[in-house]
């Protein structure tokens, strides 16, 4: 019997390896191996490995899953799918019909016994595609998904906005697997999963982390974003990480995006539930009824932030502002395609401040903007008036994406369909006055981005229905497909400056 290897902090390493896509292997059978408990395979997230499960973690040390898992007695095998190439991401469907493959050989090597599966992040989706599109239910007894986005992510949102497009090119983090995570593009995918008659010919059990992660990392920035769509894990929102048809086993405020796929974290919690496939208990749930007319269902947001990006000149100045018109909280967070760029940032009353040290985003499991420089200023109490941001570069070709979040009472709402037919394509704004008597003047610059990051013509047209509410209807687009929607909402009043705050949403347009 082959034995594990060691890593450290006494941490278990199966006894081979392999990381072509399409591979997998085992890994050791424990001392203690029990025969009635079924096999578990590990689905790793996006940009990951099999040793996303027993190696290095981006934050927290090594992983301890595979050793939890060989102590308690389980056979256990790993999987490679499209990513541990190291060319990015593929989609769930890309990866889905490579996994379903790997399945049925790793079914028939156990003679036709069934495993169960725990899936971080993206390998939640990507586990459903190969169970539900491609046929490898039959192989599969249970799921587990870990922070798995099934409703998409704001993040990728902001990778493939109007803002985002120069540094997304020039990172080259455009690709498959963080397009199809899309919080439109999610919404396709789960009408056309959850609607599927295999949907329900597994067992699911989800769970979630509400802890943003360490500070001053990739992760914790990511969470500060995604705070304005709700609780998050640093990548993922808690709300994305249900399914209606699973059990959700927890959301816990210690785990964050990387920690919640460690066996110390989590293992003790799931394992009561991995000792048997049998799905004969799962309650026969109608769920049709609720998942009819789900690609019409509205999504809301309700936010307050404004987003700046674009190219940078070498050896020149770039000068961004934005203005603060209540004295709270906030957060500026500036993403350089490159490290060699010098960055101010001048308060109302000309105070220039410091940003923290410079943070570099890796290509992990827990990051979209792989490769970028990342710089943060946090404070406890914004002055009222003009920020402004001033930025240099000495790289030829260089960009830059700013978001400044704001912890102010009076948020804006979006409210706009995750997938919705063309003739139904519109969206709702409603900025509360409340207090405010003052007139305000307000308009709206909205960009419509295609899945190559050009502006679809004509530009979204908007009605005002009152001073709080108001409409815009998105234009007959080429094709059906996911569609990127920027809004810039901007209000002048009579007697100072122009206050712009930003919408972002993706949004899958059916012809």
């Amino acid at each position: 019997m082959a034995k594990p290897d060691m890593t450290s902090a006494g941490k278990l390493k199966p006894p081979s390896e392999t990381f072509r896509p399409g591979d997998w292997f085992l890994g050791s059978t424990p001392p203690n191996h029990d025969v009635n408990k079924p096999p578990i395979v590990f689905v790793q997230g996006k940009n990951g490995s099999s040793t996303s499960w027993y190696g290095e973690t981006d934050y927290h040390g090594v992983n301890d899953m595979y050793t939890k898992a060989y102590e308690a007695g389980y056979q256990t095998v790993f999987v490679q799918l499209h990513d541990s190439a190291g060319n990015g991401s593929a989609s769930q469907y890309a990866n889905g019909r490579l996994l379903a493959s790997m399945l049925e050989d790793i079914s028939n090597h156990f003679n036709g016994e069934k495993v169960n599966i725990i899936a971080h992040s993206k390998g939640g989706p990507d586990t459903q595609a190969a169970l539900v599109h491609y046929g490898a239910y039959r192989y599969v007894g249970r799921v587990f998904t870990l922070a798995s986005p099934h409703h998409g992510s704001n993040l990728a949102d902001l990778a493939y906005s109007w803002y985002a497009g120069w540094l997304g090119s020039l990172l080259g983090q455009k690709d498959d697997g963080t397009y199809s995570l899309q919080v439109g593009k999610m919404a396709e995918f789960r009408a056309a999963t959850d609607n599927h008659i295999n949907s329900r010919k597994n067992m699911y059990f989800t769970g979630a982390g509400m802890n943003r992660g360490p500070a001053l990392t990739a992760l914790s920035l990511g969470g500060e974003y995604l705070s304005s769509y709700g609780e998050n894990d640093g990548l993922v929102n808690v709300w994305s990480s249900k399914l209606l048809y699973a059990k959700h086993l927890f959301s816990d405020s210690n785990l964050d995006h990387d920690n919640i796929r460690t066996g110390s974290a989590v293992f003790s919690r799931i394992e009561p539930y991995l000792r048997s496939a049998s799905i004969a208990f799962v309650p026969i749930m109608d769920i049709q009824h609720k998942l009819q007319g789900e690609e019409d269902n509205v999504i809301t947001s309700s936010l307050s932030q404004t987003v700046i990006g674009g190219s940078l000149q070498k050896n020149a100045w770039n000068e961004q502002s934005f203005v603060v018109d209540e004295a709270v909280p906030g957060t500026i967070t500036i993403y350089t395609a490159s490290k060699d760029v010098e960055i101010e940032v001048v308060s109302p009353f000309n105070k220039r401040h410091s940003l923290s040290p410079i943070i570099h985003s890796g290509k992990n499991e827990t990051s979209f903007f792989h490769g970028a420089t990342i710089q943060t200023f946090n404070n406890s109490k914004l002055e009222i008036g003009t920020w402004k941001v001033r930025l240099k570069t000495t790289t030829p070709k260089d960009a830059f994406l700013l978001t400044a979040q704001f912890n102010e009472k009076d948020y804006i709402t979006l409210n706009m369909p995750g997938k919705v037919k063309q003739k139904d394509a519109e969206f709702f704004i409603k900025k509360p006055l409340n207090d405010k008597k003052e007139s305000v003047l307000t308009t709206f610059d909205v960009h419509l981005i295609d899945e190559f990051g050009k502006e679809v013509s004509p530009k979204p047209t908007m009605y005002i229905k009152d001073s709080e509410n108001f409409s815009g209807k998105l234009p007959e687009v080429p094709k059906s497909g996911v569609y990127n929607v920027t809004i810039d909402v901007k209000e002048k009043r009579a007697n100072g400056p122009e206050r712009k705050r930003t919408l972002i949403r993706s949004v899958y347009i059916e012809k």
